[in-house]
């Protein structure tokens, strides 16, 4: 069994997937794409736009990383990203689709409109990747790359506003799955795989980092992932930052 998956360096998402394929011991390559242009790569080889996308050397496409994860635990079924339990699984399998469907858009919109305000640190985010770009390319290219993706994620001021202001609920929600066992156990589970990533993210801007860094849910992102990428304290406006 082997996999073909398509990337943006860096996508919490699809960092998501390559944790599950390294766990299930599923050999895989990656085909890097770069924002915005894997909207038309991907869709002229899958049914949508999105990263990450799949193929199986059986010929199966899939797209979006729970959807994919899901078809990585049905083929390879150990080591188990669920709790044998079904009302343990049931907790994971919704903390997953909220990771999913709430957190995981909540990075994009944050990030893309920093970064366009911040262009200098763009270079940063192209370390580790398979497709390295100069950094005076990156500087030069990312307002305008920015403002693509801030117009694709909907990343409105009012829709950013709101997210700063719905941060610290989030945060106390995953300490409290922590507390109770639905995350942060020695084998990640998926809903590990889907929430750490999008904390991971967040805390390459350091005025996030500093106030998710100490708390349960920041040391399991720091446990689990790593990641390429460096906004400086202070470019976050004061007033949007969560006390």
């Amino acid at each position: 069994m082997a996999a073909k998956l398509f990337v943006v360096n860096g996508s919490h998402p699809c960092n998501t997937v390559i944790r599950a394929l390294q766990i299930k011991g599923i050999p895989f390559t990656t085909i890097e794409i770069p924002p915005p242009a894997h909207l038309a790569v991907t869709r002229a080889m899958f049914p949508g736009r999105t990263v990450p996308a799949i193929r199986f050397d059986d010929g199966l496409k899939l797209q979006g990383s729970r959807a994919i994860v899901a078809e990585i635990e049905r083929r390879v079924p150990e080591p188990a990203l669920l709790p044998a339990d079904p009302a343990a699984a049931a907790k994971v399998l919704e903390a997953e689709r909220w990771g999913d469907e709430t957190l995981q858009p909540l990075g994009r919109r944050l990030l893309w409109p920093t970064l366009k305000e911040n262009p200098s640190a763009a270079p940063s985010y192209g370390e580790g990747g398979k497709v390295p770009l100069p950094g005076f390319m990156l500087r030069a290219f990312m307002p305008a790359i920015s403002r693509a993706e801030i117009a694709i994620n909907k990343a409105t001021p009012e829709a950013v506003a709101a997210d700063y202001a719905a941060l610290p609920g989030y945060l106390d929600k995953i300490d409290a799955w922590i507390a109770d066992g639905t995350l942060g156990g020695a084998q990640p589970n998926r809903a590990d795989l889907q929430i750490a990533p999008t904390l991971a993210l967040l805390m390459t801007m350091q005025d996030l980092r500093a106030r998710i860094q100490d708390r349960p849910c920041g040391q399991l992102a720091d446990r689990l992932f790593r990641v390429g990428g460096h906004i400086p304290s202070g470019a976050i406006a004061p007033a949007l930052l969560p006390a």
